[in-house]
């Protein structure tokens, strides 16, 4: 599948084929199943499959630019969501937002944890707003707990993320590396399962479907700003690293759990 990228104000007022147009830095386009779920984040541009209105741009700096920019950030799962994970979660979904809410307090302690590294010195603002970030989804998320009479409760165990985690090797840039790409691809299926919770869990309780629609932009930024610090580091062994932590994700995601979790 090729899909092509326009610039923002350069693109038709309407898309000339299926696309979505790319709100707040994040889209993500829904393909076959036998391809799994395509994200990919690139602020203020169309994504379409129409070649032909774009032959003109192919040779301007800035596409190419964005192009190579929006080739590295496309995220190809190899393994879709377990039939099974959605009924889980309409069935305890309110112990499943007990979950969301360590998540979101966990997801802010790791952005800190990664101002250890040298190599990441230089993003410590970035990481800090991250933080930031996350701790204010999680006070939303204790709000919507507070507003159903749901206590906050004792965190559980994923075994997607510990398996995760446990495959990033020691050493200073590996262990850097390898934890970007594991906080990222969090992040990445956060924001797929995201999407998707806002849309099926709208008839048991719009106000938290909404506010997982709200949380979309934010998950996939922060999916792409991994990404790319872990890039920064080094390219070619980001990329290799990449390929192993989806093989092992898809290997990961296929294995049972019957847990309350969002992942």
């Amino acid at each position: 599948v090729v899909w092509v990228i326009y610039k923002k104000g350069v693109a038709p007022e309407e898309p000339p084929c299926e696309c979505e147009r790319v709100l707040g830095g994040t889209a993500a386009l829904r393909v076959p199943d036998g391809l799994g779920g395509l994200q990919f984040f690139c602020p203020d541009f169309w994504v379409s499959r129409d070649l032909r209105n774009a032959i003109g741009f192919f040779q301007k700096d800035w596409f190419l630019r964005a192009l190579q920019s929006f080739y590295f950030l496309m995220l190809l799962w190899r393994e879709k969501l377990p039939d099974s994970w959605l009924p889980k979660v309409r069935a305890h979904l309110y112990e499943v937002l007990v979950d969301h809410a360590h998540l979101e307090r966990k997801a802010a302690t790791s952005a800190l944890n990664l101002e250890k590294y040298q190599e990441l010195y230089g993003h410590v603002r970035e990481l800090n707003a991250i933080a930031i970030e996350e701790l204010q989804h999680f006070n939303q998320v204790l709000d919507l707990l507070a507003k159903r009479n749901v206590p906050f409760g004792k965190p559980l165990r994923s075994p997607w993320i510990s398996s995760m985690m446990a495959a990033v090797r020691k050493g200073r840039r590996e262990q850097a590396i390898d934890h970007l790409i594991v906080l990222s691809l969090i992040e990445g299926r956060s924001c797929e399962k995201f999407q998707i919770l806002s849309r099926e869990v709208r008839d048991l309780d719009a106000e938290v479907a909404d506010f997982y629609a709200s949380l979309v932009e934010s998950e996939g930024n922060h999916y792409a700003t991994y990404l790319l610090m872990a890039r920064g580091i080094d390219e070619a062994e980001t990329h290799r690293r990449l390929s192993h932590f989806l093989d092992l994700d898809a290997t990961l995601i296929r294995q049972p759990n019957d847990l309350p979790l969002l992942h």
